[in-house]
């Protein structure tokens, strides 16, 4: 049996790991400004919430031919799970979000 990755070296597939990789490297830093542990177990639904906010944004984002770049992604992420955790009255401090105000109205936009 080979071990022959075929998949890791699908230009795609590379693409969208550094996306994950650049979300879950944003999320865990907004947890940790906001003082939540990345296991608390109330994030499940939060995180349900944020994935499908990001999801309609991405696509948005995508249409209007803006940035597609990891950080971009993880940026657009952060402003949806803000968005989750707010309507649940958690309090987000302005200074713990992205300091792209073009992202934060496309979700704005979005999600309105």
């Amino acid at each position: 049996m080979t071990n022959d990755d075929t998949w890791g070296r699908d230009p795609q597939v590379r693409y969208m790991r550094t996306v994950f990789a650049a979300i879950e490297r944003a999320q865990k830093e907004f947890l940790r400004a906001l003082g939540i542990s990345p296991v608390d177990p109330r994030l499940r639904r939060f995180r349900e919430i944020a994935l499908a906010f990001f999801e309609r944004s991405w696509v948005a984002a995508m249409r209007r031919g803006m940035d597609a770049d990891e950080s971009s992604a993880g940026a657009l992420y952060i402003f949806c799970l803000a968005r989750a955790l707010s309507m649940k009255g958690v309090e987000i401090p302005p200074a713990s979000l992205p300091g792209d105000a073009e992202l934060k109205g496309l979700v704005d936009e979005v999600l309105k």
